[in-house]
């Protein structure tokens, strides 16, 4: 269910479990990509809110969170932190997609021991963007999103998940997608890794081309004891593309770390 907590006297949407939530051993909080939304997740949460706590968050400016979204993974850490303190959930694991991977990461280094494990998925010690594409959101944004669109996924995939994700991000106000574009294209994590210590998995999609594999393995290599998985068949959104070897990778990682 999709449930709104004030966060700073700002309504922040997230979906949660329809009942049962805080109940559970442990507890999985969602973080999407850029000009995303919850929505992203949903292949997870109807299989895993059975068994864990989960919250599917909405940064602000996405899905029906309120706000402006922002343009620094640094400021998105801190919001998490607010949001999280909200919540109320002990130690949870944070998974996030892309941008969402980044902020995890950065609030792993912030404070690894208010969580209990991270899983960055599509991620990066640096995410590049081409200021072409940023300055293309404000030009030319269908465009642009048709391109992502088609990139994000494995080529085999794209028939069965292109219009879906397509319509996600012509909900996504064209300002805020590029706010997070620019996040990402600032992010660099590099002098910070010997900071994260709770457990990391580092999830990719082995037909990636927007995060390749090799960008995963470096940050599976740069963090002491992070486990790296592959998910063959899977592009950019392996955790729709591929759902249960997605979640399989997940629910393994969970119960190493109880």
């Amino acid at each position: 269910m999709l449930k709104q907590f004030k966060v700073k006297g700002k309504s922040v949407s997230c979906w949660v479990n329809p009942d049962g939530f805080g109940s559970h051993g442990q507890s999985l909080v969602f973080i999407h990509g850029s000009g995303g939304n919850s929505s992203v997740w949903s292949y997870q949460y109807a299989n895993l809110y059975k068994n864990f706590n989960i919250a599917a968050v909405n940064l602000p400016g996405h899905g029906q969170s309120e706000g402006d979204g922002e343009q620094d993974i640094g400021v998105y850490v801190g919001i998490l932190k607010e949001i999280l303190d909200v919540l109320k959930l002990k130690r949870p694991v944070l998974i996030g997609h892309s941008l969402g991977a980044a902020i995890s990461l950065g609030f792993a280094a912030a404070w690894s021991g208010e969580i209990s494990g991270v899983v960055a998925a599509g991620g990066g010690l640096t995410m590049p963007v081409n200021p072409d594409i940023i300055k293309g959101f404000l030009s030319q944004p269908d465009v642009i999103m048709d391109i992502i669109c088609k990139i994000s996924l494995a080529k085999a995939n794209r028939p069965v998940f292109y219009d879906a994700i397509r319509a996600s991000l012509a909900e996504a106000r064209v300002d805020v997608m590029a706010g997070d574009m620019t996040a990402c294209s600032k992010f660099d994590i590099r002098g910070e890794l010997d900071k994260i210590k709770t457990p990391v998995l580092v999830i990719c999609g082995t037909e990636d081309k927007m995060t390749p594999p090799a960008s995963s393995e470096q940050i599976a290599a740069g963090i002491a004891g992070a486990k790296l998985a592959l998910i063959e068949g899977a592009g950019h959104m392996a955790m729709m593309e591929k759902p249960d070897a997605f979640n399989l990778a997940v629910k393994d990682f969970c119960a190493s770390i109880k």
